[in-house]
């Protein structure tokens, strides 16, 4: 056989040690994105290390979600609201009263099962297809119209649920919020600065954060939503902004709002966890279901690719999901499976589930 160069072998060796470094990083970078972008276990605090973990325990919050009346958003609702009714008086609980914040501007057939104020939704085409701008809109009709007995208000959403007793984790002026790994305000400082000068201060006073789930005490956000409201109809007609910040532009608009207004958030990472992604339940407050839950058989997890079995809300777009779910196989995190079988609870003790919000 003809010999092989010493300076061809070299050149392989250097080049299967680089293959392999790029393997390993990429896997190093994988998992420690992971472990930042997803762990939920413990609270922050941040810069309020010195206050108690109860947060105002003695201020009950008001519960307060914005909704459509489409199918969709209605069945998630009933799901929320089935909850709130569990956990409401529960030990450790600091939940008032609760409003289902309809923006669809006309009653719809859950009127006389959740507490709802009716409010306008934005001028026909103004939102663009983005239906979540409606909500600081929504926000601001509602303070204005509406006597709120509380003096804190929980901002939560449809997809959420309660998993344990929340209390108030606000502390006087300062609110308490979720910190959502991909709202990074820093690494978009050129686009915030259209909204946010420099002489308002450093971008890292912007809190990494979105309008919900947020404790906050009522005066506060009377001041922030106008604010909010403009700074999200500015972004969605801004084009840069509208590509950089896509789907989360408004929780952006919100979190550069309470900036501008001098307002900080307590972020405690276990308000909330978000299945597939958060693996235990633990002491946290809420699950928000907004992921879709793909399992193989095995139990393993095969996200972005439809699974042997799955929970996925948006598999439910006209209608709401059947009684009796099956539950996930062996192997799949306590998350999802609480999830599930909280959605099946809810189900098959809410009256007419089949029939009364399918389109």
């Amino acid at each position: 056989m003809k010999r092989i160069s010493p300076l061809f072998l070299a050149l392989l060796v250097l080049g299967f040690l680089f293959a392999t470094y790029n393997l390993l990083i990429m896997i190093i970078h994988y998992k420690t994105s992971s472990s930042e972008n997803w762990d939920s276990s413990d609270p922050i605090i941040g810069m309020h290390e010195n206050l108690k973990e109860g947060g105002d325990s003695n201020s009950k919050y008001h519960v307060a979600l914005t909704a459509t009346d489409a199918p969709y958003s209605q069945w998630q609702c009933r799901i929320m609201y089935y909850w709130y009714k569990k956990v409401k008086d529960m030990p450790r609980s600091d939940m008032g009263k609760f409003t289902r914040i309809l923006h669809s501007g006309k009653p719809d057939s859950l009127m006389e099962e959740i507490p709802t104020v009716i409010v306008d939704p934005l001028p026909e085409g103004l939102d663009r297809g983005y239906v979540v701008l409606n909500r600081p809109w929504a926000f601001v009709q509602w303070l204005e119209k509406a006597t709120i007995d509380e003096e804190y208000i929980l901002m939560a959403e449809p997809d959420h649920v309660f998993v344990n007793p929340l209390p108030n984790l606000a502390h006087g002026d300062h609110p308490a919020g979720f910190p959502f790994f991909y709202i990074k305000p820093a690494k978009h400082e050129h686009i915030i600065r259209k909204y946010y000068p420099k002489e308002k201060g450093p971008v890292t006073d912007i809190d990494p954060i979105g309008n919900s789930p947020v404790i906050i005490r009522k005066s506060a956000l009377e001041e922030i939503s106008p604010t909010w409201m403009n700074v999200s109809l500015r972004m969605k007609d801004d084009p840069a902004t509208d590509k950089a910040f896509g789907w989360v532009l408004e929780m952006y608009a919100y979190a550069v709002a309470s900036a501008l207004h001098g307002v900080r958030h307590i972020l405690r990472k276990d308000f909330m966890l978000q299945p597939p992604w958060d693996l235990e339940v633990g002491k946290k407050f809420i699950i928000h279901y907004t992921y879709g839950c793909d399992y193989n058989l095995k139990g393993e997890l095969t996200y972005g690719k439809i699974g042997e079995w799955r929970f996925d809300k948006r598999s439910y777009l006209s209608g709401p999901p059947p009684r009796n779910l099956s539950l996930p196989p062996p192997g799949v995190p306590e998350s999802v499976v609480r999830l599930v079988k909280m959605v099946n609870e809810g189900t098959a003790n809410i009256p007419n589930w089949d029939t009364l919000n399918r389109g």
